[in-house]
């Protein structure tokens, strides 16, 4: 049964962990749903890149429909769903920019191919051919032969600060266990949630 008294970040991590150990594809995919600019849900899957007391950071173009919405309602939700293990974990939070130190740390630490794919795409734009993405990449290895790829201006990550975690946990006969932790000004509530 989960602990009403656990932090919810130590319990986020000992979940993770276990997910890291079983899942066979990308423990760290998480959906984050945000509005459109009328209003309507939207949802996609991305990566979880960092995490800590300060929020869950993923990375993306800033010129993307994601961050146009998010820059447009910061309001998001994360959902991590590990089959294998029966578990999932919703959080709900306001995003902001990482800094540019760190949106520079992890870029850099990306192969090679993906930091010059960052060039090439016009992420969430149209695309009237997939030859044409082709020759935008080849055109960007050829301007970044023999010398390191800078981070594009419009790439950068986004950290989500939670205001909510809840934690679900599969149990028989639909009797799942369910806790829902929620930030105050100085700690975080607990409550148990009806399955």
């Amino acid at each position: 049964m989960i602990d009403l008294a656990s932090d919810p970040f130590t319990l986020f991590g000992t979940w993770m962990e276990a997910a890291n150990a079983s899942e066979l594809n990308d423990p760290n995919a998480m959906t984050v749903a945000t509005t459109t600019l009328d209003g309507h849900p939207s949802a996609r899957i991305v990566l979880l890149k960092s995490w800590d007391t300060d929020g869950f950071v993923f990375y993306t173009n800033f010129e993307s429909r994601k961050s146009i919405e998010i820059a447009t309602n910061p309001h998001v939700a994360l959902l991590f769903h590990w089959k294998t293990r029966k578990r999932q974990v919703r959080i709900e939070g306001i995003a902001a920019p990482v800094t540019t130190a760190e949106a520079d740390d992890y870029f850099e630490s990306r192969p090679r191919l993906s930091r010059i794919g960052a060039w090439a795409s016009d992420q969430s734009r149209p695309l009237p051919d997939r030859r044409l993405l082709e020759q935008r990449l080849e055109t960007e290895i050829a301007r970044y032969a023999n010398q390191a790829v800078p981070r594009p201006p419009h790439w950068s990550g986004w950290r989500v600060r939670p205001e909510a975690i809840e934690f679900w946990e599969d149990r028989d006969f639909r009797l799942h266990d369910r806790v829902t932790f929620t930030r105050t000004a100085h700690a975080w509530d607990s409550t148990r949630l009806y399955p």
